[in-house]
């Protein structure tokens, strides 16, 4: 039996204890088991070994719950062939840990590079140190001439007319474990320049064919998710039922109503996705105010077609992958500080609410007894005080110490 004591200067537990000064948490077996301060802990538990964190803080581990890690990232991080793409992948991951990230949302859009489906990436990161949910979609790029993706047919373009195909449309729904991206209401741009997309935002799908894939998926006992931007595109996916939105650039007031009447979650994506601006701060604080589930994800890595890495914005020339996930949800959470929101609920954009986005907020995403001991040993709080990964001391996955700077 494996079971021991760490204890910080405080725990921020993104539960309904809040922060609990002087913390400590003890893990048993891979879980905790109970959570609370030093001195009640220390009483009841006086015997078993204690890793003292001294001035630095214990919080949940992070969840970036919108990701292109194992498809496109290696291809734009590696000069790979195909021999070798899941090895690369497996990199990229490891950078991911680094930064404090142990559970990922991953796309699976099908890919022109690659010809690997749900169950090989499946089978390929069994050994990782991570908790992997992988979403499979369907993928629409807005060149001159729309080109078509599935997860379940692989590197090859599909007509159109396959994207509602019944068939298709079950596979999918069998393949998928959370509400991704799975279709895409919206055209996207990729990593293209404006020039090279002009259809990045048109509409895909009609009414009636979205209301019947979500039918499907929710037959088959699934969730789905849209990637959707554009009050148009917004207003389709609320219509027809998806139970998750990723981007939601350009929602409205009376969307986010219905949204949060729906109990609709939001994936937010600051370093692209769709064709419109990023989402503002006061985007997102109206979505909060609302009582809608709220995360930040990174969408990284962007699709590298033609291998090249285009401007995010006029300041950056490089794609960003998952070690920006601080420093993207940054500004955000810092703006729910000034607005009277807490560290714990500032926080809980890119760890408790993430973890609900994959159906996955009973085993990790907040510090609570039952749960997996997911958690970092940090100079600060993530998003909130830090930003660089290298301020993370010590990453532990389901009780392990999986990365120590310490």
């Amino acid at each position: 039996m494996s079971i021991f004591i760490i204890k910080a200067k405080k725990i921020i537990t993104v539960s309904k204890k809040g922060t609990i000064d002087h913390g400590a948490m003890v893990v048993q077996n891979g879980k905790i088991i109970n959570i609370s301060t030093w001195e009640k802990i220390n009483q009841k538990y006086h015997q078993v070994q204690v890793i003292d964190c001294g001035e630095n803080i214990i919080c949940p581990s992070l969840v970036d719950c919108h990701t292109h890690l194992l498809e496109f990232a290696p291809p734009s991080q590696f000069p790979i062939t195909k021999e070798t793409h899941l090895l690369a992948g497996k990199a990229v991951l490891l950078d991911a840990l680094y930064s404090g990230i142990t559970a990922l949302g991953e796309q699976v859009c099908g890919n022109p590079i690659c010809d690997l489906r749900v169950p090989d990436l499946k089978q390929a990161v069994q050994d990782v140190p991570m908790d992997i949910s992988f979403a499979a979609d369907c993928l629409s790029i807005g060149f001159q001439r729309i080109i078509h993706f599935s997860a379940v047919t692989g590197s090859t373009p599909i007509p159109r007319e396959n994207l509602v195909n019944k068939e298709i449309i079950e596979a999918l729904a069998t393949e998928n474990e959370y509400a991704g991206e799975n279709i895409f209401i919206t055209a996207t741009p990729a990593n293209f320049q404006k020039s090279e997309v002009p259809n990045a935002g048109k509409l895909i799908y009609s009414k009636q064919e979205l209301t019947t894939i979500v039918s499907i998926f929710h037959d088959y006992g699934k969730q789905i998710g849209a990637h959707a931007a554009g009050e148009q595109g917004i207003q389709m996916a609320l219509e027809s039922g998806f139970d998750v939105l990723h981007h939601a650039q350009g929602i409205t007031d009376s969307q986010i109503e219905k949204a949060a009447r729906q109990n609709t979650k939001v994936v937010v994506t600051p370093l692209g996705g769709p064709y419109l601006e990023s989402n503002s701060l006061e985007e997102i604080l109206k979505l909060v105010n609302a009582h809608l589930t709220v995360s930040i994800s990174t969408d990284a890595f962007l699709p590298p077609y033609e291998k090249k890495a285009v401007a995010l914005s006029n300041d950056r020339k490089t794609l960003m992958g998952p070690e920006a996930l601080m420093a993207i949800a940054n500004p955000y959470m810092k703006g729910m500080l000034a607005n009277g929101y807490d560290e714990n609920e500032a926080l809980a954009l890119i760890t408790r609410n993430p973890a609900k986005v994959l159906g996955k907020e009973k085993h990790f995403g907040s510090l609570e007894a039952g749960k997996d001991a997911n958690f970092l040993v940090a100079e600060g709080i993530p998003g909130i005080d830090i930003i660089n990964p290298s301020k993370i001391k010590a990453v532990y996955f389901r009780g392990e110490k999986v990365v120590s700077r310490l």
